[in-house]
């Protein structure tokens, strides 16, 4: 009895260094950085994909939820937009939770540290461009986006072109939530700055209200459906916002340019051992 209880309480520290160590992370990066949610449940937890998808799910989404509550006084949120993506997002997140769970923990596995890849790489290169853009200034003019603002209004000239991307990334982000419990701000922030031309403070308080709706939709499909563990849940995300929490109020000693590089090189390192680990 004892050994199980000391067990239990072993487990729950666990899961709750685990969850600060990913809540630190996304304070310093961003929602974006709730992707390492699952992988870092999948090796200290040695859960599998499915496993720990809703567990990182429900992170990101209490996250996301936080940084979209606190960028509403501002009014930098672009709500028809956030609603269009995040309603097709909602619909197709579940086809991903269905697809996932009907899928092998192996393939999961390597397409994760793929989209790791992807997300290191896409880390590196805003790095660079920042680099030289401080470095060199502005140059040249950005391309017309999909979506264009009323020069009176400021609000968007909905074009059936310009609901159609929305719609589109909407739907492909709610997918990559379902599928591996991952928030996919990689996926609503470029295509809200390639397709809106909005300025960075929208960009990412309306990423974050849909990666707050998205994500929740596939929290509750979780939970109703019996995939979402609690036990798990509830002491990991308590933890990952202490990390939040703890990670704004901490001196930051790196620039922009060095956080997002460390990002990277995380984020490879990480979807190697992945990749490695799908293979042994």
């Amino acid at each position: 009895m004892r050994h199980t209880v000391h067990q239990n309480r072993s487990m729950m520290v666990t899961e709750l260094a685990l969850g600060f160590a990913v809540g630190a992370i996304m304070a310093l990066t961003g929602a974006g950085g709730g992707i390492l949610a699952v992988p870092v449940l999948m090796f200290g937890l040695q859960l599998n994909v499915s496993q720990a998808g809703p567990v990182g799910l429900m992170a990101v989404g209490l996250a996301a939820t936080l940084g979209a509550a606190a960028a509403l006084p501002a009014g930098t949120v672009r709500y028809r937009a956030a609603i269009l993506m995040s309603v097709s997002g909602m619909l197709l997140s579940p086809l991903g939770i269905w697809l996932s769970h009907r899928t092998d923990g192996r393939w999961l596995a390597i397409l994760f540290s793929l989209l790791l890849f992807f997300v290191a790489y896409r880390s590196f290169r805003h790095a660079r461009k920042q680099s030289q853009f401080n470095v060199q200034g502005a140059a040249g003019q950005a391309q017309e986006p999909t979506c264009l603002q009323n020069p009176r209004s400021g609000r968007f000239v909905w074009t059936a072109r310009c609901m159609r991307a929305l719609v589109l990334a909407g739907g492909i982000a709610g997918f990559f939530s379902g599928l591996l419990g991952v928030g996919s701000g990689f996926i609503i922030v470029p295509a809200l700055q390639h397709f809106t031309g909005l300025a960075m403070q929208s960009v990412i308080a309306t990423s974050l209200t849909v990666i707050a709706l998205v994500s929740w939709t596939g929290v509750l499909f979780n939970y109703t459906s019996g995939s979402l563990d609690m036990d798990t849940a509830l002491p990991f995300c308590t933890g990952a916002m202490a990390g939040m929490l703890a990670g704004r109020f901490m001196p930051h000693w790196l620039t922009e340019f060095q956080v997002q590089i460390s990002f990277a090189v995380l984020s490879a390192v990480v979807a190697t051992g992945m990749l490695l680990f799908s293979f042994a």
